[in-house]
């Protein structure tokens, strides 16, 4: 490595860890801290609490990576032109490509870890944090759990519909089943009816404590301990699949997830198209995120290189002014994408794209 890169990505450290605990700070005391406070003031234990702020802090630290690469950028390229560093590194011969070039390999490291811990370790994350927080909810209204419905396909077709008072995420059950089954006209053929049922794995769902099938036509009543009824179609999805469903964070899943589920949803039209854009939007965010830290770190470092002397206020300012540009922009991309008025990969690339022309026009004129 020579000594212009040593130079340059030594700048970069140490903006980037600061960009990182300062956005987090800022994400954490705006979105999640008054959920924090009521938590303290219900008495929960401090355990519990402290618990659900650590399974929130990988969504968070995810979102802050692109935009302290942005931080790190402008504030040290702003600190070596200052210093006149950037002047004698041209003076050298070096382009100004060859100065950026370091940035752009440390943001494409940074790129990799962020699009890594998306769709890793945020998901699993976010799903528990909403198990914990559902499951506290559910408890000081006093319920044991959320009403879930849930039809049941089989290569298309639908077979049935699941209906549960209560779905318990922590427990992995679903109480007061009702189970409609259907004929190929759509039209019931038999009533199941159960306690409980649990999922003990291999998407396998088990009738704890008896369960009953009552024919649609009046017939017999018949009785089963804890064997499925063979009559009655089985459900598919797991706990966590119908959390992920009916939960409207895409943190909650991975792509291989979201993929599934989207895919799923087409083929059985058991998803309302609304769902589909907002699962397709946030499949193709995983990359765009990333995709968003490289151009981010290019960009803040064009941005940096000034002929004049100027502050940190300076770099923070020009950070925070596209910060609030690249997510305004988000915002309306995703609105547009669930609205189905583009299609979610272009909504979800759009904000990239225009950073990258960004990028290229702006290097094109200092190096000019």
């Amino acid at each position: 490595m020579k000594q212009i890169d040593r130079l340059v990505i030594k700048e970069l450290i140490g903006p980037w860890l600061f960009g990182v605990a300062m956005l987090a700070t800022l994400l954490m005391a705006a979105t999640y801290l008054p959920r924090i406070a009521d938590y303290i003031v219900q008495g929960l234990p401090p355990s519990l609490i402290f618990k659900i702020t650590f399974l929130l802090m990988p969504a968070i630290l995810v979102k802050t990576f692109a935009m302290a690469v942005l931080v790190a950028g402008l504030l040290a390229f702003g600190r070596l032109s200052s210093d006149s560093e950037i002047v004698a590194i041209r003076a050298s011969g070096a382009s100004l490509l060859r100065m950026v070039t370091p940035v752009m390999a440390f943001s494409l490291v940074i790129a990799i870890v962020t699009f890594i811990c998306n769709d890793r370790l945020v998901p699993p994350a976010a799903s528990e944090s909403k198990a914990l927080v559902t499951d506290i909810a559910n408890h000081a209204s006093g319920v044991s759990g959320e009403p879930v419905s849930e039809p049941i396909f089989d290569h298309g077709k639908l077979k049935g519909q699941i209906m549960a008072q209560a779905f318990d995420i922590l427990q992995k059950t679903l109480n007061g089943v009702t189970v409609v089954v259907y004929n190929d006209q759509h039209l019931p053929t038999s009533f199941m009816y159960c306690n409980t049922l649990e999922y003990r794995g291999l998407n396998k769902w088990h009738v704890r404590g008896g369960a009953f099938v009552v024919p649609a036509n009046g017939g017999r009543r018949m009785d089963f301990a804890e064997a499925w009824p063979p009559q009655v179609p089985e459900l598919s999805a797991t706990p966590e699949d119908l959390l992920t469903i009916n939960s409207g964070d895409p943190d909650s899943f991975s792509m291989g997830e979201a993929e599934k589920i989207i895919k799923r949803g087409k083929q059985n039209h058991s998803l309302k198209p609304e769902r589909i854009h907002d699962l397709e939007f946030g499949y193709w965010n995983k990359i765009s995120v990333s995709c968003a830290a490289f151009i981010f770190g290019t960009l803040g470092a064009v941005l940096g290189i000034r002929n004049q002397r100027t502050g940190t206020a300076t770099g923070f300012a020009f950070a925070i002014a596209i910060i609030f540009v690249y997510v305004m922009l988000t915002n309306f991309m995703n609105v547009w994408a669930l609205n189905g008025v583009l299609p979610a990969w272009v909504a979800s690339f759009t904000p990239v794209f225009i950073g990258a022309l960004a990028t290229l026009i702006i290097m094109w004129r200092k190096n000019n």
